[in-house]
């Protein structure tokens, strides 16, 4: 008799039978996700990429920020007040100038974050007793990283004075401390975020639009005829990616209209520049998307390969995080990510009037960032199929 047919067989092998089942579906999917190296990569690398960002590279109360000093006079006072706010771990002098023209330049351009100024004749006049003024600008774009170093100024005048006896031990300190929070004295946070959420919105949106262009022709089975036709690589790539820059454009002008009249954000620089500069923005991140579609081989790597680029893109561009505040091999992680510096322009033309003058660094990133994604684009594109 078959035993196939037995009933009683049947029914005592049907748990095993199950089982049996199950296990081979078990080993099915565990072979096909070996297979997906993007994915496992992925399994692996991204709660690695994040603990490491998380514990090394992100610091809620950054410390070392950069400043720029404007020393009028050169005397043993005014360097233990230099020394002094360094020994507060919060400034780190990184530009000495010589005029207020540069001091207001490196505040405008975001290479500083403080500047100090030490007027002429600051010690005779605090030997004197007149009490002179102490400037201290600070660049409050971003509340966070400049709070806390304000705060620490309180404790100046007593730490410098150790070394500098000026009349023994005075009750009210010789000299005063003025802080002027620049562009955002309010210390809103929206003034921080919401030009911020321009880029990451942007970012995030571009990514996905082109990750999935050439993925999603291979998927459909239309490759075949665009391979046949008589275009170039050049070509299939600006046609995929300008009609998404006017897309781009349109997300900006909505989010930035928003800002302004329901969060009341200024602009206070030239609007045609930041739309010429959010269009460049736009078109380098619609550049590195079709980059990874060139890449990948489904739709699937390919949005696995645009959130693996945008978590450090949110985490180490300054949005989240101050980027002083970062440990160096952190800040050149994110000198190569555009969300960097479309953040400094933004926040840059909106809230401080900065001018492509002070924002060429940042600009011409961008333009090299968008042409060496191209490059790799256009070297990867497939003629034939796999």
């Amino acid at each position: 008799m078959n035993a196939a047919r037995d009933p009683r067989i049947a029914a005592r092998d049907r748990p095993f039978g199950f089982w049996r089942r199950t296990y081979a579906m078990l080993v099915k999917e565990l072979l096909q996700l070996l297979r997906d190296r993007v994915s496992f990569g992925m399994i692996i690398f991204m709660p690695v990429m994040q603990l490491l960002l998380f514990g090394y590279a992100i610091n809620t109360t950054p410390r070392h920020l950069p400043t720029a000093v404007l020393l009028q006079e050169d005397t043993d006072l005014g360097r233990s007040i230099l020394k002094a706010l360094e020994n507060t771990a919060y400034f780190r002098f990184t530009h000495e100038v010589h005029n207020v023209e540069q001091f207001d330049a490196l505040l405008l351009s975001g290479q500083v974050l403080f500047g100090v100024e030490i007027p002429r004749g600051f010690e005779r006049a605090v030997r004197r007793g007149e009490r002179p003024a102490l400037l201290v600008a600070a660049d409050a774009t971003d509340p966070v990283a400049a709070g806390s170093a304000l705060s620490a100024l309180g404790q100046i005048a007593q730490s410098a004075l150790m070394h500098d006896r000026v009349g023994g031990e005075p009750a009210v300190p010789p000299f005063e401390i003025r802080a002027h929070a620049r562009y955002n004295p309010a210390a809103s946070s929206r003034l921080n975020i919401v030009p911020g959420l321009v880029g990451t919105i942007l970012t995030m949106t571009m990514l996905i639009f082109t990750a999935l262009s050439v993925t999603r022709e291979i998927e459909r089975g239309t490759m075949e005829n665009l391979l046949s036709m008589p275009i170039t690589p050049v070509e299939v790539m600006l046609g995929k990616i300008l009609p998404y820059v006017l897309v781009g454009f349109i997300q900006a002008t909505l989010i930035v209209s928003i800002g302004v009249l329901l969060f009341g954000v200024p602009i206070l620089g030239s609007l045609i520049m930041l739309a010429l500069l959010s269009t460049l923005f736009i078109t380098t991140n619609l550049a590195i998307g079709y980059t990874f579609s060139t890449l990948v081989q489904n739709q699937l790597q390919a949005m696995q390969a645009s959130m693996m680029f945008f978590l450090p893109s949110i985490l180490l561009s300054g949005f989240m995080f101050p980027f002083a505040g970062m440990p160096k091999w952190a800040q050149y992680i994110g000198e190569c990510l555009p969300l960097t510096h479309y953040l400094r322009i933004v926040r840059s033309i909106m809230l401080k009037g900065a001018s492509l003058e002070n924002l060429r660094y940042d600009a011409i990133a961008l333009v090299v960032l968008m042409l060496v994604a191209m490059t790799i684009a256009v070297t990867r594109f497939r003629r034939t199929l796999d």
